[in-house]
């Protein structure tokens, strides 16, 4: 990276960290947007026979699903509701536009070691080790699919390490908040015996553009055989959809003043 491309980059991120945003936080959830990674000629990790962007969908249905059914006051839009690909921008674009308060997006997960399991769920950050940069990295590899890339994502290179940290200062404004609900989410999880890896942080871009509190939650490891059997089964899908349900909930009784 030249140095008058990393002076800029300092000066950016030394502004962003000052920031610090008027109302960031609105007093009602009544919108949330949920996102089903993946999908169309983007299949996503894959093992055993099972496809991220099909179990992605299905979970992500059962979850507005269910957030309608604990809420029915709250309004729940769907960046795909069938086997298409959406592009990541357009993905926060459909958030912003529809003035979501909540930005959910359902991914699964893969690690070449396979006895690695459990929940994930990340906010837009900085890289606190190598594997929250490979797992960011490998989400967004999506984009090379993208017509006209570099342009929609300004230059980025997804397998640039700086270009990841520099677009995870982009989401400080809603960290917080953001954090805040990641850590309500993977306590639900373990209150229904899956087995959390924790709140994480790393830079992705289907959370660059969102101007609400986001997260990207990777539901278990498809390289894992027993997660994959099940985020693969029916029962498996509603055990995960109903914990993020009960989380938005629970974060939404938080931020109303209510718990």
């Amino acid at each position: 990276m030249k140095f008058s491309v990393m002076a800029s980059l300092c000066f950016s991120l030394i502004f962003l960290c000052a920031y610090k945003p008027l109302n960031l936080q609105k007093s009602k959830i009544k919108v949330i947007t949920v996102d089903a990674g993946h999908g169309g000629h983007d299949a996503g990790c894959m093992y055993g026979g099972a496809k991220e962007k099909d179990i992605t969908l299905k979970i992500a249905l059962k979850l507005g699903e269910a957030i309608e059914k604990i809420m029915p006051e709250v309004k729940v839009i769907y960046t795909r509701k069938t086997d298409e690909f959406i592009e990541l921008h357009e993905r926060a674009g459909i958030a912003n536009r529809n003035n979501a308060d909540l930005f959910i997006s359902v991914h699964c997960n893969a690690n070449k070691k396979t006895d690695v399991f459990g929940t994930e769920t990340f906010s837009m950050g900085l890289h606190k080790s190598e594997g929250n940069l490979d797992v960011a990295k490998r989400e967004n590899d999506v984009i090379l699919l993208e017509k006209d890339y570099q342009e929609q994502y300004e230059g980025f290179d997804p397998n640039s390490p700086e270009a990841h940290i520099y677009f995870s200062f982009l989401q400080n404004a809603f960290l917080d908040q953001s954090l805040k609900f990641a850590s309500i989410v993977e306590k639900n999880f373990t209150k229904c015996d899956r087995e959390s890896r924790g709140v994480k942080q790393a830079g992705f871009m289907v959370l660059w553009r969102s101007k609400m509190p986001s997260v990207l939650i990777e539901t278990g490891f498809l390289s894992n055989k027993s997660d994959r059997s099940l985020l693969s089964s029916e029962s498996g899908q509603e055990k995960i959809a109903n914990a993020i349900a009960n989380g938005v909930l629970e974060y939404k009784k938080v931020t109303e003043g209510l718990k």
